[in-house]
């Protein structure tokens, strides 16, 4: 009974059209002096509440159909008992797609065509319900023409925010693998380094839990704002990395012990999506080599050309054995492929891991 009250609050444009069908089909039985003025306006009444029975029920759009053709059969006088069947077709094309509704509607507009015919052998004038019917068919069509296309807009609509909020996930889901991810490997090697150095130089680790603190501060703001962002509640984004900040990544890898050589070209300033995925395909190949080859050495190489900017990260760890292509690897691909670039990465014949980007400067 709820459902029902909230489907009739829903169609409450619906209550007019009652209203419009029943004053006015019991006007024109009553002014024509129909035979059965009653009984018309009572197949009428009943055919326009029917409508409201459409969004829960598809062949309530055939009934509906059968009481305006009982209404025309038995005498009753043209007027407003017309927009019942149009007014079905509209209510079943919004809601269903074509194959669902089209049969109900050709069903209920053969019931209204028999009743018009009946009535036109009643009255001796055929042609005039073969005449009706044609128009009436027309306004049919064009009613379920409009609905169909309301209802593919709204459709259109839904998924393109289906589509923003799934990428926007995705979004936050590599932000916070990038940051987080990248910080949580830090830190384990930093704390081995403090581990391995308590006793022998008390310096070195106190030097080594300095920067746990820093990279743990750095992740748990990331955190925190991308959380806070998907809670809806304000908070400040975390600023987008580029080209400047290779150096403090760099550092940072550093710090957690291991040797990084670095030889960097670009002359000028970069746009900021290509300087931020410039830095995200840094992050995640060091973050990789801290996590899984047990590397002493690695080489970060950017270049710029007139026409493209490069990438290149090689260590002399474990390339050989099989490398899974997780969520950091595929956000990487994802992010070159949206600018037009390519990545390639893999196993070098010499040992070591490779990964190599090639970014286009102009926009692809």
């Amino acid at each position: 009974m709820t459902e029902l009250l909230r489907d009739m609050a829903r169609r409450w444009w619906l209550l007019p059209v009652l209203f419009v069908v029943t004053a006015g089909s019991i006007a024109v039985n009553v002014r024509e002096e129909t035979d059965q003025p009653a009984l018309a306006a009572a197949f009428a009444v009943c055919g326009a509440v029917v409508l409201f029975a459409v969004d829960r029920w598809l062949p309530a759009v055939a009934v509906s159909g059968a009481l305006a053709g009982a209404y025309f059969a038995v005498g009753g006088a043209n007027g407003p008992a017309f927009l019942i069947i149009v007014v079905a077709a509209f209510l079943a094309a919004i809601r269903n797609d074509v194959r669902r509704w089209l049969p109900h509607v050709v069903l209920s507009g053969v019931l209204v065509w028999a009743g018009l015919v009946v009535r036109g052998v009643r009255e001796d004038d055929v042609a005039v319900g073969l005449y009706q019917s044609l128009w009436v068919g027309a306004l049919v069509a064009a009613a379920a023409a409009i609905a169909t296309t309301l209802r593919t807009r709204l459709d259109a609509q839904r998924d393109r925010a289906r589509r923003a909020a799934s990428e926007e996930q995705l979004r936050m889901a590599q932000d916070l693998h990038d940051g987080v991810g990248h910080g949580l490997a830090v830190i384990a090697m930093q704390a081995g380094v403090a581990l391995h150095v308590l006793d022998k130089d008390p310096g070195a680790a106190r030097a080594a839990m300095e920067a746990v603190r820093d990279t743990s501060r750095e992740a748990l703001e990331a955190l925190r704002a991308e959380l806070s962002h998907l809670s809806g509640e304000p908070a400040p984004r975390t600023p987008r990395r580029g080209i400047d900040d290779i150096g403090q990544l760099v550092a940072r890898v550093r710090a957690a012990g291991l040797e990084v050589h670095v030889d960097q070209a670009v002359p000028g300033p970069l746009p900021a999506d290509l300087g931020n995925t410039a830095y995200a395909v840094a992050q995640e190949a060091l973050t990789n080599v801290l996590r899984h080859a047990a590397a002493t050495r690695v080489a970060l190489r950017i270049v710029q050309t007139p026409d493209t900017l490069e990438i290149t990260v090689t260590d002399d760890g474990r390339g050989g054995e099989v490398h899974d292509e997780g969520m950091g690897l595929t956000g990487m691909r994802e992010r070159v492929a949206a600018l037009g670039g390519t990545l390639a990465l893999g196993p070098l014949d010499t040992g070591g891991f490779e990964v190599r980007a090639t970014l286009p400067v102009a926009p692809a």
